[in-house]
């Protein structure tokens, strides 16, 4: 038999690479062809890859260096081609791999930033000679694969720590996408782009499917050639684009933004029910309102998971119609502007016996005594939960409670010796400075790392400081979380250092009105327009922060991020701290 044909699928995390390169497996095996997936139905097909990808993943290995990382990137490769895909091209006709040497490459390049040469040595001297065939970059809009992640946890309720790699700012999608294009331009006689943004699945599975085909029966470079010559939407260098989505029409205020969103929430709702709903999250108003209504019955945990913090009549009239189908959904939504109203009492009453660690959840920085006696009805069955609760409290009471929680388990030490517990206390301590809080922030380090910088939030100690400092190039998305607000010099040289990397920097400065917040939403609207809108928060309504929406919408009228920030401005939605970029 004559060597197989080698084929990559690579893509940032929710372009929906591993969804299409599993279909296309299979629609090839319908046709005859025998095909080998090393990652089929999402799983490595072999165990040592699996288990060098989850220690790379594990956000408790802070300290791994990014040369480190490169190494361990091109190690996981490595073992998949001389364990599967090297023995398999000798029997099959197709093998198909999930991400080759290019992420490793991508992600050395445009985030970690090590140096080229080191990069190409490394890379090049760990392929050995083996590349493959045909490379398909599956493109799309980084908010819309960030959206597709999202929801896809939702839906199995994952509950993994994030990942160590996702620390690094939700910008990374948009910093990987430009590498694997900057890839594909440079390699067009391999490289298919095809952009799964707004296409048809199964329509894109066929033209996969039948570029594959002609590869094998014409040769790849006149497969390629032949697809982009014929596919719209050629991209620089003449890698060839399938289906790259038309333009939208010009949008020139709020107004005109929200019947754009609206737009796309009912064409999406066709063929992404979940997405749409997804994007629906922290918006109520006019023509917003109906939507989620008609979503509820298909995608109810989604439309639930979007009611978090909102007080509005119809999301109220959504959480009493949504407690069977959604309880721990609705149970989490119980907070910020709707954790006090009396509504969310009755229903935590009602959820507290099928949902009680969302309940729990529900009662952080609430110090009353209704939630004192429901933290006490729930402590014996959902202790860390109760615990995290107390984020923010710095009353006797509250640290009475830790105390209890530390005693029941012996030593601090061996409270936090796991990672849920860890967490746990971590999140109890938020916001908290003072000596005992620190005793504990230091002893959950080393068991969940992340959250013990998330418990830094608001924090403006030399001792905070000192801590953000020197997490900052570990965990820049966490670190910025923990400066929301803060209006201190600090805050401001981080802000800036990291504005062009993370738009987290964006997103810590909402409603701030000063010299440096509007430089740099000046300098950052072309790279984050949908951040720098959200940053304005009330500032949106003035004639500055009128004119940086003009400019933006003007820029991106085809931005789902963007349109929904100015659909949250005009519906007046703008105005609640959960509204968030999709």
């Amino acid at each position: 038999m004559a060597a197989g044909m080698f084929i990559a699928f690579e893509g940032i995390d929710g372009s929906g690479k591993t969804t299409l390169s599993n279909r296309v497996a299979t629609a090839l095996r319908e046709r005859d062809l025998t095909v080998e997936h090393a990652r089929e139905g999402g799983w490595f097909a072999s165990r040592v890859t699996q288990a060098i990808r989850d220690l790379c993943r594990d956000a408790r290995n802070l300290a791994l260096v990014p040369r480190a990382e490169l190494l361990l990137y091109v190690a996981r490769e490595i073992q998949l081609a001389e364990e599967v895909v090297v023995p398999a091209l000798s029997r099959t006709d197709i093998v198909i791999t999930d991400r080759y040497l290019y992420t490793a490459e991508v992600l050395a390049r445009q985030v970690r930033r090590l140096p080229e040469v080191t990069i190409r040595s490394i890379i090049d001297d760990a392929a050995g000679g083996v590349w493959p065939d045909m490379v398909v970059l599956v493109d799309v809009d980084p908010s819309v694969a960030r959206g597709r992640r999202k929801v896809a946890k939702l839906m199995a309720r994952e509950q993994r720590p994030a990942s160590r790699k996702g620390l690094a700012g939700s910008g990374l999608g948009q910093r990987l996408r430009e590498g694997y294009l900057a890839l594909a331009a440079a390699d067009p006689a391999r490289w298919v782009v095809v952009d799964n943004t707004d296409a048809d699945l199964d329509e894109l599975v066929e033209r996969v499917c039948d570029t594959i085909l002609k590869a094998r029966s014409q040769g790849v470079t006149s497969a390629v050639a032949g697809a982009r010559a014929t596919r719209l939407g050629a991209v620089a260098g003449g890698a060839v684009a399938v289906d790259a989505p038309a333009r939208a029409p010009v949008v020139a205020d709020a107004e005109s933004a929200l019947t754009a969103f609206l737009g796309w929430v009912d064409d999406r709702a066709q063929r992404e029910p979940t997405l749409a709903a997804y994007v629906l999250a922290g918006l109520a108003g006019h023509g917003v309102d109906d939507r989620r209504l008609a979503l509820a019955a298909r995608v109810p945990r989604v439309i639930a998971r979007g009611l978090r913090g909102l007080s509005d009549g119809v999301s109220w009239r959504l959480r009493r119609a949504l407690v069977d189908a959604a309880p721990n959904e609705v149970a989490m939504s119980l907070n910020e502007q709707a954790a006090e109203a009396a509504p969310a009492w009755m229903l935590r009453e009602l959820l507290s016996e099928v949902a009680p660690a969302e309940v729990a959840a529900s009662l952080q920085g609430l110090e009353d005594e209704t939630a004192w006696a429901l933290r006490e009805q729930l402590y014996d069955r959902v202790p860390e939960a109760v615990l995290a609760s107390l984020a923010l409290l710095d009353s006797p009471r509250a640290w009475q409670w830790r105390e209890r929680w530390i005693r029941e388990k012996g030593t601090l030490d061996a409270a936090v010796a796991g990672y849920v517990s860890a967490r746990a206390a971590a999140r109890s301590i938020t916001g908290l400075d003072g000596e005992r809080a620190w005793e504990i922030r230091r002893a959950v380090r080393a068991a969940a790392p992340v959250p013990a910088i998330a418990s830094l939030a608001g924090l403006s100690s030399d001792k905070a400081w000192r801590w953000r400092e020197r997490m900052l190039g570990r965990a820049p998305k966490t670190v910025l979380a923990t400066i929301a607000g803060l209006d201190d010099g600090r805050a401001w040289a981080m802000r800036v250092a990291m504005a062009s990397n993370c738009r987290e920097s964006l997103d810590s400065l909402i409603g701030l009105d000063h010299a440096t917040a509007w430089d740099l939403r000046d300098a950052c609207l072309e790279l984050w327009p949908a951040c720098v809108i959200k940053s304005l928060g009330v500032l949106v309504s003035g004639a500055r922060g009128k004119d940086l929406l003009h400019r933006a919408l003007a820029l991106f009228p085809d931005n789902i991020s963007l349109l929904k920030q100015a659909a949250g401005v005009a519906t007046g939605s703008n105005l609640n701290p959960t509204v968030m970029a999709a």
